[in-house]
């Protein structure tokens, strides 16, 4: 069962597990490994972490929002966000190290200052989109879990548990739909979870869910069969 809005503690608990996932996999890459290829085309290690690492001050600044009622945007521009990770990804490994584990703890910080009453308050997410901050959560566990892939340490999305992958693969097939994206069928061969998508989609896949949630994120098709022709690449996500 993927993991729902209305179970806080589950997702609280992804998150942290993802935290901790994704620290484990930066802990095992020597300092001179962060200069070297992340599995984002054009990103080197340090760019990833950078990333997490400004994610989390971001989505901080989200929860202040809630708490405060005061707006305070995860980023000023998308600029501003580009330059904090192209900065971040130069600064010294032991630095970059340091800027993970204190912002991931400024996040929990910020998480824990929100008031029970304020969860539900409308913030801007990176997409321009109004949410609940309880949001933040998901947001944060989505994050870790798949860009602690990214770091091409050897983990893949079999490392992630189902109910996270289930959530993130909804996440994804839903954004399709309401963009009205051409039908996709997936059917995950080692889950309980329902097929997306309709029965008579142009495109059939079929994989483990780790593997169709991999393929849908954009992270190859890798364990994924097609029921006729070529694997598409997928559509756009975010």
């Amino acid at each position: 069962m993927p993991l729902r809005p209305s179970d806080p503690t589950a997702t609280v608990q992804a998150a942290s597990l993802g935290t901790e996932f994704f620290r484990r996999g930066l802990d095992a890459l020597p300092d001179g490994a962060l200069a070297g290829e992340s599995l984002l085309p054009g990103w080197t290690r340090a760019h990833v972490v950078a990333h997490v690492c400004y994610n989390a001050l971001a989505l901080g600044r989200l929860a202040q929002w809630a708490s405060t009622g005061v707006e305070t945007p995860m980023y000023a521009s998308a600029a501003v966000r580009n330059t904090e990770i192209r900065d971040g990804a130069l600064l010294a490994p032991g630095a970059l190290r340091r800027l993970f584990a204190d912002s991931a703890a400024r996040l929990d910080r910020c998480w824990g200052d929100v008031p029970e009453s304020r969860w539900e308050h409308p913030v801007r997410n990176g997409q321009g989109a109004m949410v609940p901050a309880s949001e933040t959560r998901w947001m944060r566990t989505r994050e870790v879990w798949i860009h602690a892939i990214d770091l091409n340490t050897g983990a893949s999305f079999q490392d992630i548990p189902a109910p996270v992958l289930e959530r993130i693969l909804g996440d994804i097939t839903g954004a399709w739909q309401a963009r009205g994206e051409p039908g996709i069928r997936l059917t995950p061969t080692d889950s309980e979870s329902a097929s997306s998508g309709a029965a008579d989609a142009g495109v059939q896949l079929r994989g483990s869910l780790a593997a169709l949630t991999a393929w849908a994120a954009g992270r190859g098709s890798l364990g994924v069969s097609a029921a006729a022709g070529d694997i598409p690449a997928p559509p756009r996500w975010l």
